[in-house]
């Protein structure tokens, strides 16, 4: 197994860097990173059930769809990202959080830290979420990969991931709601101090034999992979499972259906209801506000903006 080092911050490259180097790289890889403050929503996930849309669109906070299932987090740089990518010929046993969060758990008690496996991918300290966990399968390969909120903002992942109150019909997979805490409550240490003692840990207890930094090629394909799927509104929001979405908002309403990202339906009320052609067939994501051209004035297009989510 070899440690790769990457020090970039933007959450769209890291997030396509655990697939690149998942699809392409014949290595067992253990990696350590953050991002800039982000979301980050699993792969079957409906946006607009999971994040305060508006919310993250006013504050600048990206919303970045991953590949592997499981719920909602948030990225900032008080949260500790760790990827781990390993293969098997046995492919009924790659996916094992138990023994995945071992690290982590046996790195924590080093500290006089319980930390505790505890449902299907969490670690608990003291009862309270510290890390979510989730994984996906590449052929014989497989990547692990968790976060560890050490000082993370509390307030603005509560901001973040508190969605607003639509009513949504679809089969995306919902994410399970947790008390969270960070680890620096626990203990007097700072945040580059912790980072270091966990990669020192984590080297030894896996057997990592070299570190190595991402190639020149390698970053210029993940680039390639941002501009091509992962910053595109079609894999961020359009992804999501098929779903129904109705809201109401200044006394008017709107009800869409939605199949493979694109808008089939549109039913609008009222003075809004010549606008239904202009959004049906567009995905169902902030762009869309661009088609609403001059012509339409202020106050209309914030209760369309409204009503659509964002």
């Amino acid at each position: 197994m070899i440690f790769i080092d990457r020090n970039l911050k933007n959450p769209f490259f890291n997030i396509a860097a655990e697939e690149y180097l998942l699809k392409n790289s014949p290595e067992e890889i253990f990696m350590l990173w953050q991002s800039s403050p982000s979301v980050i929503v699993g792969k079957h996930q409906n946006v607009f059930k999971e994040v305060n849309v508006p919310y993250v669109i006013e504050n600048n906070i990206p919303v970045v769809r991953r590949i592997s299932g499981g719920g909602t987090v948030y990225h900032d740089e008080g949260n500790i990202n760790y990827s781990m990518i390993t293969e098997s010929s046995q492919k009924n046993s790659l996916i094992n959080f138990r023994k995945f969060t071992e690290t982590v758990i046996e790195f924590l008690k080093t500290f006089g830290l319980e930390a505790k496996f505890e449902g299907k991918n969490n670690i608990t300290l003291n009862g309270k979420k510290i890390s979510g966990n989730s994984a996906h399968i590449f052929k014989n390969r497989i990547i692990h990969h968790g976060t560890l909120l050490f000082d993370t903002r509390l307030d603005e992942l509560e901001k973040t991931i508190s969605p607003q109150n639509h009513d949504i019909d679809g089969n995306s997979l919902p994410s399970v709601k947790a008390t969270v805490t960070n680890i620096s409550g626990y203990i007097d240490i700072s945040r580059d101090e912790f980072i270091n003692k966990f990669k020192t840990f984590a080297l030894n207890k896996l057997n990592v034999i070299e570190t190595e930094l991402l190639t020149k090629e390698d970053i210029k394909n993940i680039r390639q992979l941002v501009e091509k799927k992962y910053s595109t509104p079609a894999w961020i929001y359009g992804y999501s499972p098929d779903y129904t979405f109705k809201n109401k908002a200044y006394g008017e309403e709107i009800k869409l259906h939605v199949k493979k990202g694109m808008i089939t339906s549109v039913k609008l009320t009222g003075k809004l209801k010549p606008f239904e052609d202009l959004i049906t067939g567009k995905i169902h994501e902030p762009g869309i506000l661009n088609i609403f051209n001059s012509t339409v004035n202020e106050e209309m297009k914030t209760v369309l903006k409204t009503l659509l989510g964002f």
